[in-house]
């Protein structure tokens, strides 16, 4: 199984919106097959498998990160597949959190004669896939904050300047986080005060398989103040920008000119609608979002409880009083306080990597 799950981190920049699952067949404790899942629209894990394995697949043993899919989708199900290729045993990792599978793959194996269990190595193979579940469990991406400040939890001068707190080894970092998402979300301040592109650079290297395409870039824009050359919505790749229900329609047109989609959602006091922007982007089959913004914005998102992990790239420097705080959030008392887990602390270049989990 921990060859399997070596198999699907493969694909961790190029399966979404699909799972990321790696599979190896043994016979007489050989190896005679193994594959994982590249892109959607593409053989899945068991199917490479096979496909490798040949006639030497017949009464071998499957170890496979996520149960087979016992659904037609884009490819035909897994599940049978193994089946006619005559598998003696099928061993999962876990099972499948799609409603449209989450048990009945394994069934399918079952009622066919095939000995199956699940389990093995499942606490791995949940990490390898955080977006797919909390979309499938939750109907929401996983949302993943990146920030990046100093010692004393700055990210700009008062007057906003913020060119550079971290170094290049950082920056080529968050290009990796970048890769491996469907969406990267942003505010419209951050548009306003720094131009950004939040695209993945075309000279970016991944350990395995290129990413398929651009993340959708998402600005949460309320009145569309979004300027009609703004670098985010002039570059290759689509923008969504959600606006509040009330917006001048002239301004969504001379956007949507310009290839934008604009989606119109609620809002309250506190700005648009969080959770049904989230509920938006899960039917869209985006799994992982990245989220690069202000400390308002940021904010509201942890507050909303939205925020599954943090990545904060902490520069070995003092900003003082004055600069910025990492987030807009008020907690008046210890006992309201957001506490975290720490994931892993790494050194980056001369930066300090912190990925923190929310409990």
């Amino acid at each position: 199984m921990a060859r399997a799950l070596q198999l699907a981190e493969r694909g961790r920049f190029s399966t979404h919106p699909n799972p990321r699952v790696g599979c190896v067949l043994v016979r007489n404790n050989e190896v005679v097959g193994e594959g994982f899942h590249e892109r959607a629209g593409q053989g899945h894990a068991e199917v490479n498998a096979l496909v490798q394995a040949g006639d030497k697949a017949r009464g071998a043993t499957a170890y496979v990160t996520l149960e087979p899919c016992s659904h037609q989708g884009r490819t035909p199900p897994c599940a049978k597949g193994l089946i006619e290729a005559g598998v003696a045993k099928v061993i999962a990792a876990m099972v499948d959190p799609n409603p449209q599978v989450s048990g009945r793959g394994l069934k399918l194996l079952e009622e066919a004669g095939i000995d199956t269990s699940n389990g093995l190595m499942e606490e791995q193979a949940v990490a390898l896939n955080p977006g797919f579940i909390t979309r499938m469990s939750q109907q929401r991406p996983f949302v993943r904050l990146k920030m990046a400040g100093s010692l004393d939890g700055r990210t700009a001068m008062a007057d906003g300047d913020s060119v550079w707190i971290t170094g290049p080894e950082a920056r080529q970092d968050v290009q990796l986080l970048r890769a491996q998402v469907d969406a990267i979300v942003t505010g419209v301040g951050t548009v306003l005060a720094d131009n950004p592109s939040l695209n993945v650079r075309h000279e970016v290297t991944t350990p395995y398989a290129k990413p398929s395409k651009q993340p959708i870039r998402i600005i949460l824009d309320s009145q569309l103040q979004t300027p009609l050359d703004a670098n985010i919505i002039n570059i290759e790749g689509q923008v969504v920008i959600f606006a509040d229900k009330t917006v001048e329609p002239a301004r969504s047109k001379a956007l949507q000119d310009k290839g934008v989609e604009v989606v119109l959602v609620g809002s309250d006091q506190n700005g648009l609608d969080l959770p049904e922007i989230m509920a938006g982007l899960a039917k869209r089959e985006i799994n992982e979002c990245h989220l690069e913004c202000g400390a308002k914005l940021a904010g509201a998102f942890v507050q909303a409880q939205l925020v599954d992990e943090m990545v904060y790239y902490m520069a070995p420097c003092l900003m003082g009083s004055a600069a910025r705080p990492l987030l807009d959030l008020p907690i008046g008392t210890m006992a309201h306080k957001r506490t975290m887990r720490i994931g892993s602390i790494d050194r980056v270049g001369e930066d300090v990597r912190m990925v923190l989990n929310f409990t």
